[in-house]
């Protein structure tokens, strides 16, 4: 584990961090309303950005991929760690205005800022390449944006992201549990995951209705087979979860015999359920099954 290294006129910690005030007063500087529409609660606790940086354990060589900076408060706390930030904006006010937040509150990082408007579900390439994924994702895109990030950005070796404390559940959850499911298998297609702690809903501007969890990623080799074939199998499998694989397959993958003669190939109970499979043997059944003709929405 990577020892933490203060760098030359890095700010302190938490005096000089964008507090309550300081976002609400930007926010009213630029005329910006928090939208439920974009998901936009900011995180307004600058001991809550002490931790997440902390829990990052980011390295002066790092590049960090900052999705929805927002208002710039963990931006401002990030610039001085990394060797590059790039901060993917979806909202074209607060992109244009944090340049000038980090700027104004960390003059002597603000060169390691490098901010892209754009969606992060479309995003294909981000220069230079990002090791480290830091961001507070709405909970209706978040695991769709971390399944795409790491699906398109191979170069990403970690992320900590906040998210809605049932869908961090679901990401780490265990085979044979009730949060399993394809958060679960896709992520863990990926990398180790783990829950690095709680977030209470008041740290957050305008405070949402749910907590929220850190959620650690730690890429590692994925499983062998393609990853296409076998995220098909996985959105197969759970679209009728409580049938057993034989017959919610069959759509797809043909007569309930054959896909039988394919779990029991692989050590796997004809009557097991999507549930009970680790990504592990969701790739092995993915290898020995007929190529799906039907695919998943």
């Amino acid at each position: 584990m990577r020892c933490s290294r203060r760098m030359p006129n890095e700010p302190s910690v938490p005096g000089e961090m964008l507090g309550a005030g300081d976002i609400r007063a930007r926010a009213a500087e630029i005329g910006l309303r928090p939208t439920k529409q974009l998901g936009q609660n900011f995180v307004i606790d600058p001991n809550t950005i002490q931790r997440i940086v902390r829990e990052a354990d980011i390295s002066p060589d790092d590049v960090v991929l900052e999705v929805g900076p927002g208002l710039g408060s963990l931006t401002v706390a990030l610039v001085p760690k990394a060797a590059v930030v790039v901060a993917i904006e979806i909202d074209g006010k607060l992109a244009a205005a944090l340049p000038q937040t980090v700027k104004k509150h960390v003059p002597a990082f603000a060169d390691r800022l490098i901010v892209q408007q754009a969606d992060a579900l479309r995003v294909t390439d981000v220069q230079p390449s990002p090791t480290t994924l830091i961001a507070n994702l709405p909970y209706n895109v978040s695991v769709p944006v971390l399944v795409h990030l790491f699906g398109t950005l191979p170069s990403l070796r970690h992320a900590l992201v906040m998210v809605q404390r049932e869908v961090g559940e679901r990401i780490v959850a265990s085979p044979g549990t009730k949060a399993y499911g394809v958060p679960s298998v896709k992520m863990q297609w990926f990398g180790d995951v783990r829950l690095a702690g709680s977030i209470p809903r008041t740290v957050f501007w305008p405070a949402p209705n749910v907590d929220s969890v850190l959620v650690r990623v730690d890429r590692t080799a994925p499983p062998a087979g393609s990853r296409t074939d076998v995220f098909t199998l996985v959105d197969a499998a759970f679209g009728q979860r409580r049938k057993m694989l034989r017959r919610a397959l069959t759509p797809a993958y043909g007569s309930p015999a054959v896909i039988e003669t394919a779990l029991e190939s692989l050590g796997i109970s004809g009557s097991a359920r999507g549930e009970e499979l680790s990504v592990t043997q969701f790739a092995g059944l993915s290898a020995v099954l007929p190529r799906a003709h039907t695919l998943s929405s």
